[in-house]
């Protein structure tokens, strides 16, 4: 069944990755158009400039480097997405195949710096989801704010050996979200031909929480998958070392 559905799923896409590079004029058609850069160049819209001129009305995001990175560009994100699972999922298993037999002795940290720990680790983890909640408003995104979010962990553990995280929550966190970003844009695709259309819910008021239609869903959802994912490294990584 998991085949199956694998199979349709890599036929899904590469219908749609064909459809999007038939019309791409490649060789002669190139060539000539080098050669009339000057002419071509006066007709054509420079994409920056696009992107500036026309993101409030079609994506009402104040962030325009937001609109770029899941919008225009948003197919591209979901390569970024996934390269950053096989790799969490590759150095995963490395770890686990080069696992150490004994147990080496857990330092704990001072009573200084464990204090310290716990009482920013909330406040670390605040900003990491403030960070990509608002990611469509100001700097910032689900990147940044889910390795904000790894790293109040990483001080976890460092400040307390004995720190432990439950690693069947945060893999269904990283799944759970990696589903909702791919449906996302799929349903997009599949029924409207945009990946990640950003308009199925509405744009709201511009410069506003509640505005730039599914862009901060996307965030939301790609923080807390990068967040359980660098996570799970830093744990494994600490584990077997």
């Amino acid at each position: 069944m998991k085949k199956i559905i694998a199979t349709l799923i890599l036929l899904v896409f590469t219908f749609y990755i064909y459809g999007t590079i038939k019309n791409f004029k490649f060789g002669k058609d190139f060539l000539n158009a080098r050669e009339n850069r000057a002419s071509i160049s006066k007709k054509l819209e420079p994409a920056g400039k696009h992107y500036l001129e026309n993101n409030k009305i079609e994506n009402n995001s104040a962030n325009v480097v937001t609109s770029i990175v899941v919008s225009y560009r948003g197919f591209d994100t979901l390569g970024e997405v996934t390269v950053l699972f096989l790799a969490a999922t590759g150095l995963g298993v490395i770890l686990t195949l080069n696992k150490k037999e004994e147990e080496n002795e857990e330092r704990e940290s001072s009573l200084i710096v464990k204090t310290a720990a716990r009482i920013l680790f909330p406040l670390i983890f605040l900003f990491g989801i403030y960070v990509f909640v608002h990611g469509h408003l100001t700097p910032g995104g689900g990147f940044q704010g889910g390795t904000i979010i790894a790293t109040a962990y990483l001080m976890m553990f460092l400040s307390y050996g004995k720190f432990k995280i439950n690693h069947t929550v945060f893999k269904v966190i990283e799944s759970m979200s990696g589903i909702t970003f791919a449906t996302i844009g799929l349903v997009g695709l599949i029924g409207f031909g945009i990946f990640l259309k950003l308009d199925l819910i509405p744009l709201g008021t511009f410069n506003t929480l509640l505005s730039a239609g599914l862009i901060p869903v996307v965030y939301i959802v790609v923080g807390f998958k990068v967040g359980s994912e660098l996570t799970a490294v830093v744990d494994s990584y600490r584990e077997n070392w």
